[in-house]
């Protein structure tokens, strides 16, 4: 999920740089067609545009800045030329609607368009109502906000389906749960050994407060790929809470679950990131004991994670 926002940024970035040169290509042809009163408007947004392009770009906490920074030289130049439009101005008035759901989310970018409405189709007329205009600008309000009502209502269907948590490769909280009493259940049933690694890591809160979510968002990524990487394919690994995993290795001694201990602490020594240095994790082995039931094997854990937490 976040590599898949980061892109949307950088389309969104590409889009408003590509808004910025049509621009100035807009401002260069009123200069060819000797309308100079024209070219200042065009001319000021393109570097607008450029700001909001910047502020795409270096920062992602900027994106909604940049979003209504392009929305507003959408706004100044349509208010502008649509009374100079002679010769279909309805497409002009179907602009701001698709402008402002492809930059806003869904209900504010609803309330905009609704508050609107009067300025564009006084624009339009020339301050007289016209019924016909209105309900086809409505009707284009309501079938463009179709295409990302559908789309939040598919994003919230995968976040109540999906099993991942959603800022890493780790499996959620509810869900590891449920597979750490499955696999409690089925180890006592087969007399199997199961032991689990309880990790946290210290760095996480500190990397967003001076670093940005970058940096935090990098930090998980590290982790699952350093613990992944030691695993096996039935291995589970979990998040518990935001600074806290676990790791399940069903089918797993002592001596075993020890190696593999080892294994992700070299593993993850020899992580590095740019902002924080090296990986630091906090790791503790615990195994059920005999005749314990998976619920209060389940307590001990949140325990240990607690007593990493604490230092």
């Amino acid at each position: 999920m976040p590599d898949r926002r980061y892109r949307f940024l950088r389309l969104f970035a590409a889009w408003y740089a590509s808004g910025a040169l049509l621009l100035l290509g807009m401002a260069f042809w009123l200069y060819l067609m000797g309308e100079y009163a024209r070219i200042p408007l065009p001319a000021i947004l393109s570097l607008l545009m450029l700001v909001a392009t910047l502020l795409s770009v270096t920062r992602e906490d900027h994106s909604r800045l940049a979003a209504y920074l392009v929305l507003i030289c959408g706004y100044l130049l349509i208010a502008v030329e649509l009374p100079r439009q002679s010769g279909l101005p309805s497409l002009w008035v179907g602009l701001p609607p698709v402008l402002t759901l492809l930059l806003l989310p869904l209900g504010p970018a609803m309330l905009l368009n609704l508050a609107l409405t009067p300025v564009w189709l006084a624009l339009l007329s020339n301050g007289e109502l016209d019924r016909d205009m209105l309900l086809s600008y409505l009707t284009l309000v309501v079938v463009a906000a179709l295409v990302p009502w559908e789309q939040v209502r598919q994003h919230a269907l995968l976040r109540a389906t999906d099993p991942l948590d959603p800022e890493c490769a780790a499996l959620d909280h509810e869900t590891l749960h449920e597979r750490l009493a499955s696999e409690a259940e089925r180890t006592a049933l087969l007399e199997q050994p199961l032991a689990v690694i309880v990790i946290y890591l210290p760095q996480l809160e500190m990397a967003e407060e001076q670093f940005g979510p970058r940096a935090r968002q990098a930090l998980l990524d590290s982790l699952c790929q350093a613990v992944v990487s030691q695993c096996r394919d039935h291995d589970i690994l979990g998040r518990e809470g935001p600074a806290d995993f676990w790791l399940i290795l069903p089918d797993t001694t002592e001596s075993g679950a020890l190696l593999m201990q080892q294994r992700l602490d070299q593993a993850l020594e020899q992580a590095n990131l740019i902002e924080t240095g090296q990986l630091e994790a906090r790791l503790r082995l615990c195994r059920p004991r005999l005749g314990e039931s998976w619920q209060r094997f389940e307590q001990r854990l949140q325990v240990a994670s607690q007593s990493l937490a604490d230092g």
